[in-house]
């Protein structure tokens, strides 16, 4: 197999979602043939009426043959590009083909058929350029960010694509580090941040980390601290927006009752959860309650009128971190006021 093709990071292209386009055939089943139509010649007098000619046998309407052959051509012109190599990644590792054609239809029905997730406050997000979108972290498992990154992936309307910043024990795990990689994460660090950001990227961090994805159900939807700022500081240096993000559903999908801290040192986890379901119930406790989702992206926070030495002030780091953050703790207690219960 042929390596793939590595994409610099002053590649120009447009990184839009490509969509394919519809068949001639599909707007409508049945065409009227050009031009004016001659009647029928009426009947001779004492003519016999013609038997009525069985009904056409057809391979099914124009347009789902059309839908089907430009799909299973589709299918085959991806798999052979895989198979030869020729498809591209850029230097994180991220396969932008593999992410929209396998990696999201493989989350889509997680979002928009179990959890439901509506979507508010997409347009905050910049049609072009940088920003950084920074939301609270919950669920004991982290789907909260993947499903982020489909809200954006398929919501936004200029297609773009979120690149997460996530923990190192991403990407010590087999089978997951590859995907993630694949999928645009990257190491939570300032530098790989800043990068992304300068190279006029969407990048997602949520700084809460283990602290807010392995808290207590009893502390849900209470922010836990958000570091030293330095997702502020990285934002500053990039001269980009910061975007709040609040997320209301993640919190119920693993209700975490308790913390089996001996074995999750044993096994080099941050917790262990303990749930209802589970260990308790084996695989099947690991189902997650079709819980409603809401993510809302909040009013962008600007950053480019301050001067790049103020990403050493600790003061202003302290300050813009405080209020991202209680923007989003103030979104999070006003979806909680208008949802209907946790399942609807």
């Amino acid at each position: 197999m042929a390596d793939a093709k590595v994409i610099p990071f002053d590649d120009d292209r447009s990184r839009a979602r490509r969509r394919p386009a519809r068949a001639d055939g599909e707007t409508a089943a049945v065409r009227a043939l050009p031009g004016p139509q001659e009647p029928d010649p009426p009947a001779s007098p004492g003519a016999e009426e013609p038997a009525a000619p069985d009904a056409p046998v057809t391979a099914g309407p124009p347009a789902a043959r059309g839908d089907w052959e430009r799909r299973l051509a589709g299918g085959l012109a991806f798999l052979r590009r895989r198979i030869t190599g020729e498809y591209e990644v850029d230097e994180f590792g991220y396969d932008e083909e593999l992410t929209d054609q396998v990696l999201m239809s493989l989350l889509r029905p997680l979002y928009e058929k179990y959890f439901r997730v509506e979507v508010k406050g997409v347009e905050n997000i910049p049609d072009k350029g940088g920003a950084l979108i920074v939301a609270n972290h919950s669920g004991t498992l982290p789907l909260d960010g993947l499903m982020m990154q489909v809200a954006v992936h398929d919501h936004h309307p200029a297609g773009r694509h979120l690149r997460l910043l996530a923990a190192d024990l991403v990407f010590v795990l087999p089978v997951v580090n590859e995907l993630a990689r694949k999928a645009g994460h990257t190491l939570a660090c300032a530098e790989d941040a800043e990068r992304l950001l300068r190279s006029g990227e969407i990048v997602g961090v949520m700084p809460e980390g283990f602290k807010g994805i392995g808290k207590p159900f009893g502390e849900r939807y209470k922010l836990q601290r958000f570091g030293r700022g330095g997702f502020v500081s990285t934002a500053l240096r990039a001269g980009v927006p910061i975007v709040p993000c609040s997320i209301v559903g993640a919190e119920e999908i693993y209700p975490m009752v308790g913390n089996a801290r001996t074995l999750a040192r044993i096994l080099g986890l941050p917790y262990f959860p303990l749930t209802p379901t589970f260990p308790w119930l084996g695989p099947l406790g690991a189902l997650p309650l079709p819980t409603k989702w809401t993510i809302q992206f909040g009013e962008p926070i600007p950053t480019d009128s301050y001067a790049p030495e103020a990403a050493e002030d600790p003061m202003l780091m302290f300050n813009l971190t405080d209020q991202v953050r209680e923007q989003i703790q103030h979104t999070l207690y006003k979806l909680l006021v208008q949802r209907r219960s946790v399942f609807f």
